[in-house]
């Protein structure tokens, strides 16, 4: 599938390579996030997806390759692009002593913000407001709990309202009620134009977030597609009918299934709480068969890969990845 140009890119490293000694930790990465993208980055432990992220932001050096970020190459214009960048990496960072608002206070005023100490209260206050801490802001650091530090990171990496925002694992030690608000902030914020580069390994957090993804193993990016494109249908129907054990003629309806679709039936039908439940294959007009032979149909669905199956099938065993 054809990328972004590269005039709409918000990230591009070409050949990216990163070793360690004689560990290569990210071999040959050509990396391309659109403006705008929604982008899952996946990978096992150990696959590589730190050490590139930390390259894009500048704090490593690339052994080879290029990076750019948002029109500008890194490190060389480090200074210009990452002002407009927000990130949080490898879990949340804070003075424990101070409030969150005070932390936030200082990070504002580590690097030159559009309009300065004049709406830097109105930034911070935004950022706590966003992440639902506000009414925790005056509270030491040292006092907040897990989410809550979780939470202040993921505010500490919005305050300066930023183009791109990258976040590592950003749910993280968050209840059900966290992983909302941010996912829906997320989203929000995606909608106002920024673009989104998160890593984590919570696929189907991923799979509802994200437009695109890609999934590094053993120090390589071996898939970059659009989420839609990688979720193609597996070729199997689900179908529910309606029936099961306790019908007064037992099992006729699971006998008649298989007489109607023949080998298009993948093993056997299975009793279920809502009625028989089959898998058969998507060709023909099985549904249209099962109707026509008399069964009630319930539900038909297409069966379509998760990105579950894609990382697994694409990826190697934990523990035998490479670099981190």
């Amino acid at each position: 599938m054809r990328g972004p140009a590269a005039s709409e890119l918000a990230v591009e490293t070409t050949g990216l390579t990163k070793r360690f000694g004689r560990v290569q930790a990210v071999a040959d990465v050509d990396l391309r996030v659109a403006e705008g993208d929604r982008y899952g980055f996946l990978g096992p432990n150990g696959s590589g997806k730190t050490t590139t992220v930390r390259m894009l932001l500048g704090l490593v050096l690339p052994t080879g390759g290029r990076v750019r970020v948002l029109g500008g190459r890194v490190p060389q214009d480090a200074a210009r692009v990452l002002p407009q960048v927000g990130a949080m990496v490898e879990g949340p960072a804070a003075i424990g002593h101070l409030s969150g608002r005070a932390n936030l206070r200082l990070l504002d005023a580590a690097v030159p913000t559009p309009g300065g100490r004049r709406t830097r209260r109105r930034r911070v206050d935004d950022a706590l407001e966003a992440l639902g801490l506000a009414q925790v802001g005056r509270r030491p650091v040292r006092a907040y709990s897990l989410g809550m530090r979780q939470r202040l990171g993921i505010a500490s990496a919005l305050v300066r309202r930023p183009r791109l925002l990258v976040l590592d694992e950003p749910t993280n030690g968050l209840d059900p009620q966290g992983i909302a608000l941010v996912t829906d902030l997320l989203l929000q914020l995606s909608a106002q134009g920024t673009t989104l580069l998160v890593s984590s390994h919570l696929l189907s957090e991923v799979e509802h977030l994200c437009t695109r993804v890609g999934v590094m193993d053993r120090g390589h990016l071996v898939v970059q597609d659009h989420v839609d494109a990688l979720r193609a249908p597996t070729g199997r129907l689900l179908v529910t009918l309606a029936g099961g054990a306790q019908d007064d003629d037992g099992g006729r309806v699971p006998a008649a299934a298989a007489a109607l679709l023949g080998a298009r039936l993948l093993g056997a039908p299975v009793f279920g709480p809502e009625g028989v439940r089959l898998v058969a294959a998507d060709s023909g007009d099985a549904v249209g068969d099962l109707v026509r032979g008399g069964l009630v149909v319930r539900e038909a669905v297409v069966e379509r890969r998760t990105l579950t199956d894609v990382v697994l099938s694409r990826t190697t065993a934990v523990g035998e990845g490479m670099g981190a």
